[in-house]
């Protein structure tokens, strides 16, 4: 009797997808790994009490003389502060993370999508994070120097760790995805759904769209929503000009 043909197909399919999911396992580890390895060296050195310190020196800067930030759980001050040194150990540990994402994706791809992926991931992960940067370094001293200003003499402010560490994290959230707009109109263009020539023409709304935005994700101020606003604005001129010379260097061998 002959074989029955299913085997050799199980026998086939089986020994790959074993593979796959072997490989992802271990790609998932060194990612952890360097994770866990980044944690480790942050708790040493500069220590998660010294890295909140660092995260609420925009807000501890704004606040009256002799003012602190509180705890208002038993457990505040032990937790949050490791929720913050995960977070940074995450992002030290991310150009790791993204070369192990890549390493298990890229075999599986054609040269010309490898010309579309790899860039957008890089970008994008260096946008995000320019985005947390400006949002730090500018936004927060302006935001907090102005809701400290309608402050009545008669109150002391003393925030609570775990509701700025919300907020914070809100605020990173919004300008980092903020600063991912010319992706979106690279990743738009790259794919059809729209042409160049209509993202030019939305241009004129989109400006409208980015004040909208800032209105809601922003604090109730002129200065913080003009600094998520006009960037985005300009993020978006930019993501027109990139989309023109990335459709050009992306496309397939077939539609060159």
């Amino acid at each position: 009797m002959s074989e029955i043909p299913s085997n050799d197909e199980l026998a086939g399919t089986e020994q790959p997808f074993v593979q796959h999911l072997i490989e992802l396992r271990d790609r998932l580890v060194k990612a952890s790994i360097a994770v866990l390895m980044a944690s480790a060296i942050l708790a040493i050195y500069p220590g998660p009490a010294e890295l909140y310190d660092l995260l609420a020196a925009p807000l501890v800067a704004q606040l009256p003389v002799g003012a602190h930030l509180i705890a208002t759980s038993v457990i505040s001050p032990f937790l949050v502060p490791l929720k913050i040194l995960l977070m940074t150990a995450f992002l030290l540990a991310l150009p790791v993370v993204l070369h192990q994402v890549w390493a298990f994706i890229a075999p599986g791809l054609y040269a010309h999508e490898k010309k579309l992926v790899l860039p957008l991931v890089v970008s994008s992960t260096v946008l995000f994070m320019i985005g947390v940067a400006f949002c730090y370094f500018f936004v927060f001293g302006q935001v907090f120097k102005f809701i400290q200003s309608f402050a009545p003499k008669s109150i002391t402010a003393a925030p609570d760790i775990e509701a700025y560490l919300s907020f914070v994290l809100t605020m990173f959230v919004a300008f980092g995805l903020a600063f991912e707009v010319p992706i979106v109109v690279i990743v738009l263009a790259r794919m059809n759904v729209v042409s160049i020539q209509k993202l030019k023409d939305f241009r004129s709304y989109f400006i409208v769209l980015a004040f909208i935005i800032a209105a809601i994700v922003t604090p109730p101020d002129v200065v913080s929503q003009l600094a998520l606003a006009i960037p985005m604005c300009i993020l978006y001129e930019i993501g027109i000009w990139a989309a023109q010379l990335f459709i050009e260097h992306t496309q397939a061998p077939d539609a060159e």
